[in-house]
């Protein structure tokens, strides 16, 4: 019998189920919280590191002193420290490298030289021991490199020629004048060779256009930025687009091909602001391909009908990042990027107070695999076999065994790890792109990453801190043309001065529908040694 005023057995009860229930909610929300904590002081670390710190993605292998970690890191943590083995495959161990010889580079025999030449005065030719005349034993050569940068003026002198008699005897005098050839942008000052020279600085050496117009101003030669972007988009719409439409059709026949984007920024576009994000769509041709070929291609969007309309019903192999755009390529055999999987797991690696833990055993998976990959490029094929088949079958006995060590040990940790944490955010990352990251094993023509191409793109985006936005439309487009062309010559291994010059002198004289087979730059060298 309880006491009037006193609660029932029953209120009791029902009290302490809402404040156990108030308390579930709280420690749910508590969860929350610390996983939002977490997740907020790994991008803290990790935009400091990008801030402060190198950017290098390269991997230090470090002992993992779980002794110290254990002091402070819990239980389940210290649990996820433990060291899992790679499977041995019998991989043959590689020496370790040594570094770069330091000291001066000699200079390029293919370099003219010039001999200055510096002797004693006649007075100074005796010999300070018997006063003897001395005689002329050798000499000592020592090399400077000596650059000279000239501008000057061609006058074009075109002779007219006249008729004596018929202006004599004729109502009209016929005057006929020499012909020259058909310039780059007729009306411009400029020659193939000034045009090349601003390309090749704007593109190649990332100046933007307002301090080459300084640079002309110091050598006497005052020319607007407004003429400069002219020269840039004539350049591109008058004459090099011609060759870059020729690599597009060439790049869609090739079996392999690297693809990505970046963003870009255009002040001036139609029913967009100028702070809206744009993107050079970038495409590339395998590493060993007999033709190498890189393009740009800009875009306002990021969405799925940029990729499809550059390639159109493309069916070889196509790798990316996992982007869903890239995927929705029907007829392309899509891969996976193993770069983009090993970036995740070094940031979750810097994120961590500590070093260690689950990140360091993730990249000792991805360094052994790229050390398969450095092996297998290197060995040589057995007698009859093809440098592909050679790649693949190495793979097969090395790279195999590593990835589904991996998967194995993927699978093991993804239900330990916070999904909002970086750790979690890489594991999710591999573990959805499995099946396109490990396809790369099934054909030795199929790299394990786009490295390639984003080694490519770099130069855009290094660039792109220069001179920060284009302008205009048209200028974005003859940007995505002449740094194709630019990145292509340097994929080809040829000097984009050289190139350029050449194409912007020879273009002009070509009708549209002339073959300009030998203008491409992985032709160029061959032209030029013929």
């Amino acid at each position: 019998m309880n006491r009037t005023g006193e609660p029932s057995v029953a209120e009791l009860m029902a009290q302490l189920a809402a404040n156990a229930a108030e308390i579930a909610v709280l420690k749910a929300e508590k969860d929350a919280l610390s996983q939002r904590v977490i997740k907020l002081e790994e991008e803290l670390a990790l935009a400091r590191l990008h801030r402060f710190a190198p950017r290098s993605e390269k991997h230090v292998d470090r002992m993992f002193n779980e002794a110290e970690q254990a002091a402070d890191e819990d239980e389940a943590d210290s649990q996820e420290n433990d060291v899992v083995d790679l499977p041995d495959t019998g991989l043959p161990s590689v020496e370790s490298t040594t570094g770069k010889k330091r000291g001066r580079r000699p200079l390029p025999e293919n370099l003219p030289r010039e001999r200055v030449e510096y002797d004693l005065p006649d007075d100074q030719k005796a010999c300070p021991c018997c006063y003897g005349q001395m005689h002329r034993m050798g000499e000592a050569i020592t090399e400077q490199l000596h650059i000279e940068v000239k501008a000057k003026v061609l006058q074009n002198v075109r002779f007219k020629y006249a008729c004596r008699h018929c202006d004599r005897t004729g109502i009209n005098t016929p005057v006929v004048t020499a012909p020259m050839p058909t310039q780059p942008l007729p009306g411009s000052i400029a020659t193939a060779s000034t045009l090349a020279f601003a390309l090749v600085h704007k593109y190649v050496d990332g100046t933007p256009l307002y301090r080459l117009a300084q640079t002309f101003e110091r050598a006497g030669v005052p020319v607007s930025r407004g003429a400069l972007g002219h020269w840039v988009i004539g350049s591109s719409e008058k004459h090099l687009h011609r060759i870059y439409d020729a690599l597009k059709l060439r790049l869609r026949s090739q079996s392999l091909i690297h693809g990505d984007e970046t963003t870009v920024q255009v002040l001036k576009e139609k029913d967009r602001e100028a702070t809206d994000t744009s993107y050079m769509w970038a495409y590339r041709s395998g590493e060993d391909s007999d033709e190498p070929i890189v393009l740009l291609d800009y875009q306002p969007g990021r969405g799925q009908i940029y990729p499809q309309a550059f390639l159109g019903d493309y069916r070889g192999i196509l790798m990316s990042d996992g982007y869903t755009a890239w995927r929705t390529l029907v007829g392309a055999t899509h891969l996976g990027c193993m770069a983009h999987s090993r970036r995740r797991f070094v940031d979750a690696l810097k994120a961590r107070k500590k070093g260690g833990g689950p990140p360091e055993q993730a990249l000792r998976f991805f360094e052994q695999l790229y050390r398969v990959e450095r092996q297998a490029r290197d060995k040589k094929p057995e007698d009859g076999e093809m440098q592909t088949d050679s790649i693949r079958r190495f793979r097969q006995q090395h790279s195999v065994p590593i990835l589904n060590a991996l998967k194995e040990w993927l699978d093991e940790i993804a239900p330990k790890v916070l999904p909002d944490s970086k750790l979690g955010d890489a594991v999710s990352y591999t573990l959805n792109q499995w099946d396109y990251l490990t396809r790369y094993t099934e054909d030795g023509r199929m790299p394990i990453d786009n490295n390639l191409l984003e080694r490519d793109i770099r130069i855009f985006a290094t660039g792109r801190k220069s001179w920060l936005f284009s302008d205009t439309v048209d200028g974005a487009k003859a940007s995505a043309v002449v740094y194709s062309l630019m990145l292509t010559c340097r994929a080809c291994g040829v000097e984009p001065l050289a190139w350029l010059r050449h194409a912007l002198t020879v273009l002009p004289q070509r009708a549209v529908d002339a073959d300009i087979e030998d203008l491409m730059p992985f032709n160029f060298t061959k032209t030029a040694t013929a």
